[in-house]
């Protein structure tokens, strides 16, 4: 079969044929009565293994040494190929991400798409001061963000802040970018609520400490569903930005936050501004003294609970005071008798 058939049959061009005869990769080993070289049998299976090879990402030097080498083995080369391949994927991967993420942006022109461009390269950088500016210049209204072509400052990409909150571990970049997703609104809620059941600790924490400083019903929400976490930290953040925002859902986890010792002075504190509303006021009383009553608590734990009683105005709270300033526990009998004389001065 002479070359001009072989292509049309093989998809092989004519061209690159001959580039195969001239590496050695297959050669035509017959002749044609008016002498032309022909591709026997063997010599199409041999150009089809090669493309069959080169599919796979062989180089034509490996895959010479694929046909040729008796001794040759594949792992090797699979493996490398492998690895190639994932490499190529990842790539391909970030790419399309940031395309998307610039798409999602809504550039005017290409100065806006070149400013994001920036903006997410900034907040990959290896610099923790480079990252804290991309997020102090995220664009939002009222920013210090960079202008685009329209004029106006070009926004940061709000999954592209949500995947940085998530993974940052400087406390300072990650106040700034807990700042930035704040200003733009509920758009970064559902990813941020994701991260709630992320199997990383580190990574719910962030995403509830996020969403603890976006207002709104919409963040509110997401942290009442949050005290049902199995994570004991998310529920514990949930439950003090709650109690910031008077959501009374909040005060069974508070109560538990100070029986065990877990951020128990903020717990305590939010508890005493919940307090401030007369229809929580018993309610709260009611829930620490029942904590006091019961026997399995430690006595850390019940000194801590009687130091909560004492912003909890109502006669619920200074009778607990009154009985507790004759505990046993010498350490909690002075706490209560400190704090009832407190009361009476006020």
């Amino acid at each position: 079969m002479l070359i001009g058939e072989v292509a049309r049959r093989s998809g092989v061009s004519a061209r690159m044929l001959r580039h195969y005869d001239s590496l050695g990769l297959v050669r035509p080993t017959g002749r044609s009565d008016a002498g032309y070289r022909e591709y026997s049998g063997e010599d199409i299976r041999r150009i089809f293994h090669i493309e069959s090879l080169r599919s796979l990402g062989l180089s034509l030097r490996d895959v010479k040494r694929a046909l040729d080498d008796p001794g040759f083995v594949p792992s090797e080369l699979v493996d490398d190929l492998i690895r190639q391949a994932r490499e190529r994927i990842a790539a391909e991967t970030e790419l399309l991400t940031r395309l998307r993420r610039i798409g999602a942006a809504d550039p005017a022109g290409w100065e806006d798409v070149l400013q994001i461009v920036a903006l997410l390269q900034a907040l990959g950088s290896k610099s923790a001061g480079k990252r804290q500016s991309a997020a102090l210049s995220s664009g939002y209204p009222g920013s210090s963000g960079s202008s685009g072509s329209s004029g106006e400052a070009v926004p940061m990409p709000v999954e592209a802040l949500v995947e940085a909150v998530l993974s940052e571990r400087d406390p300072h970049v990650a106040g700034a970018l807990r700042w930035a997703l704040a200003r733009s609104g509920d758009d970064g809620l559902a990813l941020l609520a994701e991260g709630l059941g992320s199997p990383v600790a580190e990574v719910r924490k962030r995403a509830v400490q996020s969403i603890a400083e976006i207002p709104g019903g919409a963040a509110t929400a997401l942290l009442r569903d949050a005290l049902a976490n199995p994570d004991t930290v998310v529920r514990g953040y949930a439950a003090l930005a709650l109690g910031a925002r008077g959501v009374a859902d909040a005060v069974p986890t508070l109560i538990d936050m100070v029986v065990e010792g877990t951020n128990d002075v903020d717990a305590a504190d939010a508890l005493g501004a919940l307090s401030s509303r007369p229809a929580l006021t018993e309610r709260i009383a009611t829930g620490l003294v029942g904590r006091l009553a019961h026997g399995a608590v430690e006595p850390s734990a019940r000194r801590r609970l009687t130091q909560a009683l004492a912003d909890i105005p109502g006669p619920t709270a200074s009778r607990a005071l009154a009985d507790l300033s004759h505990d046993e526990d010498r350490a909690v009998a002075l706490t209560a008798a400190y704090l009832l004389g407190m009361r009476d001065e006020r």
